[in-house]
């Protein structure tokens, strides 16, 4: 073949190529500005548009009177663009100590393609300000291909406590993701949330252009809450508290101050305790809601309710005596009092001050068994209380059909069920009430970013006992801080108090066994028009153990401070207390009857 004839082929054979590469081209063309189109219009947004959630502001949490517990402040959230760390090793080294995080965690953070990472949250702008710094020097002998870039700053929200330790078992704490882990920030955490915004930009290969952001959705604030707490007395029933935490070595101390007419919680106090703004760094133990979520047996406490379905139930009156010896067998159990003694004789009212287990079964012993169960479900005991706060223990309380021989003169005195903190105040503020039992709340309602405020709607009272058995059980628990009764100590000078002592054996869930002590006073003033409600109880403490000795000066000074801030009147004319024993009642019915015979 001439070498013209070759020439001429491999033209034909190159030209051929061509039109197949040609062909190629033109056929990949068509198929993607016609037949896929639309999808590769789509995959290029979607390359260069990116969003980025806004976070919204958590709604406040605030005191009755206005005064903010919990808030959302301005945050830096750190983030970097992984495609423009030439060695995250190296980055990590200069970033990590000063947000003070782990090298391999922020190492891990900046390796990758990713344009949009978050590196830490909630940092400050000095930290933001020192990396800055570092990254200028680092960069100040490096060529260009060896420089560190990429990071930025994205404007967030830190949750933050202004008062630290007050109110936080009741507050909880906000976790790193912005999730509500406790308290009232976890169980309204929808509420308080708010809804995020959306954020879009537009990037190429490199970092974002910035010119080109623009948002898409803003952010919507969260719902404030408003509580019934009075921030002021919560702060004096925190500091009440923990001196006698610190004092008594006890496992946990809790104190709530209710309002009886309405169920708002003025203050719920627990030591120890925690501050919110470092929860990460606090014991899992402190970070509980004992008023709600321990349940316990009340011990004497417990009486007054066996006191007024008998004096409902009219087996007994105010100086109804009873023969009381040391110690009672009934079943296979001996119940005795808390000390030893002679035989007594006391009356109804004499039986409460002295706190006598004894006596308290024979006046449960006038009632049913049946009876006395549905008084004690009246007040509530084995029922939630349904406050809003996570974790609530209605208590434990059996059924009559699950009862022993012995469970009743148990019941009785206040052992053998359980109720928490709440319940047990719930119990006395019926008692002051008129023996209405207001529900218990601590939330009173809610505002939008408007201002615009909604109360919450509470279930109404419901009637336990008669107004009259009410303010004569309220009169007779006026023994108890008298003179001669278990807790003096909580007398406040010009109002009348009335009041019980509780001192019950402690289960220890860690043996599955009794050990230890639960102490407490519960005591409502002005006693004969009762504004403050008040529950001291003392788990576990260390020597001495008595309920009034323990409860009664912290009862005293709260609820002295309470009067003053509300500004209660004093009391008019003193209660003449109900006579305690058959020899007292015998001389005052002699003087009575002497003046009835003069007239």
């Amino acid at each position: 073949m001439s070498p013209l004839r070759m020439a001429q082929g491999r033209l034909r054979i190159s030209f051929f190529l061509v039109l197949v590469v040609f062909f190629s081209f033109f056929v990949r063309l068509v198929f993607v500005q016609g037949v896929n189109a639309q999808e590769r219009a789509h995959q290029a947004a979607r390359e260069l548009n990116q969003t980025v959630d806004l976070p919204a502001p958590r709604g406040e949490i605030t005191d009755r009177n206005g005064n903010v517990l919990a808030r959302s402040i301005d945050a830096l959230d750190l983030v970097v663009d992984q495609n423009l760390i030439g060695d995250p090793k190296v980055t990590a080294n200069l970033v990590a100590p000063i947000i003070n995080a782990s090298t391999a965690a922020i190492q891990n953070r900046l390796t990758g393609t990713r344009k949009f990472v978050y590196v830490a949250k909630d940092i400050t702008p000095a930290q933001w300000l020192k990396i800055k710094e570092v990254i200028a020097l680092n960069n100040s002998d490096k060529p260009m291909s060896k420089r560190i870039g990429g990071f930025f700053t994205q404007r967030g929200f830190k949750r933050d406590y202004p008062g630290k330790t007050l109110s936080a078992n009741t507050l909880g704490f906000v976790n790193s993701e912005g999730v509500g882990g406790g308290g009232i920030e976890a169980s309204m955490n929808s509420v308080l949330s708010g809804t995020d915004g959306v954020l879009s930009y537009s990037s190429g290969k490199g970092p974002s252009i910035p010119s080109a952001r623009q948002s898409l959705i803003p952010a919507k604030a969260g719902t404030n809450i408003r509580l019934t707490i009075d921030r002021d007395l919560q702060w004096i029933t925190e500091n009440a508290i923990a001196s006698v935490a610190k004092r008594t070595r006890a496992q946990s101390i809790t104190a709530v101050v209710m309002d009886p007419a309405t169920g708002e919680i003025l203050a719920l106090a627990t030591a120890p305790t925690f501050d919110p703004n470092k929860f990460n760094v606090t014991k899992s133990n402190l970070l509980k809601i004992p008023a709600v979520q321990e349940a316990y047996e009340p011990g004497s406490t417990g009486k007054v309710m066996t006191f007024a379905a008998a004096l409902q139930e009219k087996v007994i009156d105010p100086t109804t005596v009873f023969t009381i010896p040391y110690t009672i067998k009934r079943a296979d159990r001996i119940f005795h009092d808390h000390e030893s003694h002679p035989k007594w004789k006391l009356t109804s009212t004499g039986i409460l001050a002295k706190s006598s287990n004894v006596g308290t079964i024979q006046i449960g012993e006038k009632m049913s068994e049946n009876t006395l169960y549905s008084y004690l479900t009246k007040f509530g005991i084995g029922q939630p209380v349904n406050m809003g706060l996570p974790g609530e223990s209605p208590g434990i309380f059996s059924k009559v059909d699950k009862w022993s021989r012995s469970t009743a003169p148990t019941v009785a005195f206040g052992q053998g069920y359980s109720l928490t903190t709440i319940q047990a105040t719930s119990v006395f503020a019926t008692i002051a009430n008129n023996g209405v039992r207001a529900v218990p709340h601590i939330i009173a309602g809610t505002s939008n970013q408007n201002g615009h405020y909604t109360p919450k709607v509470n279930n109404s009272g419901v009637k336990v006992v008669d107004k009259e058995v009410a303010k004569t059980l309220s009169l007779m628990m006026e023994s108890v801080v008298a003179e001669g009764g278990t807790a003096p100590s909580a007398q406040i000078p010009g109002y009348r108090v009335a009041g019980k002592t509780g001192t019950a054996n402690r289960f220890n869930d860690k043996c599955r066994c009794y050990s230890g002590y639960t102490a407490s006073f519960i005591g409502f003033a002005p006693a004969e028009k009762p504004r403050f409600v008040m529950s001291i109880t003392i788990q576990d403490p260390k020597g001495i153990h008595w309920g009034g000795y323990l409860g009664g000066p912290v009862f005293k000074e709260v609820i002295s401070y309470a009067l003053k801030s509300y500004q209660i009147a004093p009391s008019g004319e003193l209660n003449v207390p109900f006579p305690l024993d058959a020899a007292t009642l015998k001389k005052r019915e002699k003087i009575t009857a002497a003046a009835e015979a003069k007239d």
